[in-house]
Order: structure tokens, then C-alpha cells, then sequence
């Protein structure tokens, strides 16, 4: 269960659900209007579709304490669950650089790997700033070609005004960087990072023996002296 976060003591961000679905105009409208200012895209949704995330669970909504609309972030899945796009994340204009969209993407990020654990998450962007949220998270840039293969994903980039680039290039190459997280290298990471005594504890006990056999093999004067030596370091 994703549990409610509130941030600063002003924000609070939780899996949106049926009492957000009066924000899904407003969200679609700040969507269009923010690519249009950057010049770049952002697949278009509607209205409905964005009420189908909120109510399949699949969103992520902040407001502030007030419950004013803050920010925005859905989740999709393709290939069959094998990949999950955090996707849509859109900040309102006010809010910007406040910080709140990094724990947008944070809580979408905590919801995708709880409901699809085994799943690789990925996401195109243009923005820098999205780009260096997702590789805080444990994100790698990735080609074009390591996204899913499925049309219906590559169909949501046809309302980008970027969409021509894609085809051209028949689908090598665009302004946006593809990224992605891959669970099972993650835990192999871990596994290299870790050491687990416990599991681990008959390799260390197989070294201390062949150390011991290794160190026995001095003469008896020095086998002395290195006993003197360790008398010597004992606590009083």
C-alpha cells in the first residue's frame, strides 16, 4: 500500500483516487499549454483517460493542504506488464521549482515498483530536470530500440510535435532520451555491494584456515615472537 506523503508541512501526495477526478480537465489543460511554451512535446491525453488512471489507481496527484492541484504523474504498462512508463508529469506553473515534482516522480516511482516489482520502468523526456530525477531514482539512458516494441506505445507520440523525427528515423533517433530502470540489475548491484556474513561465513572460515596453516609454517623462533608479539596487544 502507498501510503500518503506530505511534504515542507504544505504539499501532500498520494495515489490520486474518485475524488480527483474534477482535476482531469485542468491537469490536460496545463499539459497542452506546457508543451506549447516549451516548444517540445507531451503526448496528449484526455480528459477521460486521465479519470481512468486516477480511478484504476494508477496515478499520482499532489495538492497542497488546501487541496489545490499542485502536480501530476500516471503510470502505463506495456508488453504485457514487462515494462511501466511513469508518465504525464506535469507541475502547475506556480509550483514549479519548488522542489515537489522530484517526490512526484518519487511516489510514481514507489507505486510502479509495488504494483509491477519485476516489471522495467522507463520514460522518454526532453527535460534535464526530469532526466536528473530519474537518474537519481536508478535510471540509464537507454536507445530507442531497448523501449517496448508495442505500436500503442509509440502511437502516444504521434500528438508530440517531435513525432516527425521519430518516423523519419524509423524510430532510432529523437529529441527525447529514452531511460530506464532494470529491476534484476538492480539487485544483481546489491548483491556485489553486500556482504552477507551469515551466507558468506563458510568462504571466511576456509581463508582463516589456509591464513593459520600459512602462518604456522614459521620457524619456532618466530612462531615465539609472534606470540610474544600477540601478548603484547592484549588488552590489560
Amino acid at each position: 500500500m502507498i501510503t500518503p506523503e506530505i511534504v515542507n508541512d504544505q504539499y501532500i501526495i498520494q495515489v490520486a483516487n474518485e475524488n480527483h477526478l474534477r482535476l482531469a480537465e485542468t491537469i490536460c489543460r496545463e499539459m497542452e499549454e506546457s508543451a506549447k511554451a516549451r516548444g517540445t512535446g507531451i503526448a496528449k491525453r484526455s480528459p477521460i483517460y486521465i479519470m481512468e488512471k486516477m480511478l484504476e489507481g494508477k496515478a499520482i496527484v499532489a495538492t497542497t493542504l488546501a487541496d489545490e492541484w499542485v502536480g501530476f504523474c500516471y503510470i502505463e504498462t506495456w508488453d504485457h506488464g514487462k515494462f511501466v512508463a511513469n508518465s504525464g508529469l506535469i507541475v502547475h506553473p506556480d509550483y514549479r521549482k519548488s522542489g515537489i515534482a522530484t517526490h512526484i516522480k518519487a511516489k510514481a516511482f514507489e507505486l510502479s515498483r509495488t504494483m509491477f516489482p519485476t516489471a522495467k520502468i522507463i520514460g522518454i523526456t526532453t527535460s534535464l530536470a526530469v532526466m536528473k530525477i530519474n537518474s537519481d531514482l536508478g535510471y540509464q539512458p537507454v536507445t530507442l530500440s531497448e523501449l517496448p516494441g508495442d505500436e500503442a506505445f509509440w502511437k502516444g507520440c504521434q500528438t508530440c510535435t517531435n513525432f516527425d523525427i521519430l518516423t523519419r528515423t524509423n524510430r532510432k533517433h529523437c529529441l527525447c532520451t529514452g531511460m530506464l530502470y532494470d529491476p534484476e540489475e538492480h539487485r544483481k548491484e546489491e548483491k556485489k555491494e553486500k556482504w552477507n556474513f551469515l551466507k558468506e561465513s563458510t568462504l571466511y572460515e576456509r581463508w582463516m584456515r589456509i591464513k593459520k596453516r600459512i602462518l604456522m609454517r614459521l620457524n619456532p623462533s618466530d612462531r615465539s615472537r609472534s606470540k610474544k608479539t600477540e601478548r603484547e596487544l592484549e588488552p590489560a
